[in-house]
């Protein structure tokens, strides 16, 4: 099977040497063709599963306990606005 692996390293923005992209390719290749095999399998007589383990989610109940009021979060800030934290934008040149 034949991967454009440069095409995939630019979907995913990983910039690839000419020597990586000869590794990756050749490990891409061999990931794939083991997937190829899997499809092979026949599993005419196998029962669909979706969980194997038993294993069941926990969950539990949402406790509220006691806590710093809003006054007390902000009271080490340095900066905030109508009760809540102000930082630095990150994203763009917003104030």
């Amino acid at each position: 099977m034949k991967i454009d692996i440069a095409h995939v390293a630019k979907l995913a923005n990983l910039p690839l040497s000419p020597k990586e992209e000869k590794k990756f390719e050749k490990q891409l290749s061999d990931v794939l063709g083991y997937i190829q095999k899997l499809n092979e399998v026949d599993t005419e007589n196998v029962e669909p599963t979706f969980q194997v383990t038993g294993l069941e989610t926990i969950v539990r109940c949402d406790t509220t306990f006691p806590s710093l009021s809003q006054d007390e979060a902000l009271s080490g800030s340095t900066s905030t606005y109508n009760g809540l934290f102000k930082v630095k934008a990150i994203f763009g040149n917003e104030s």
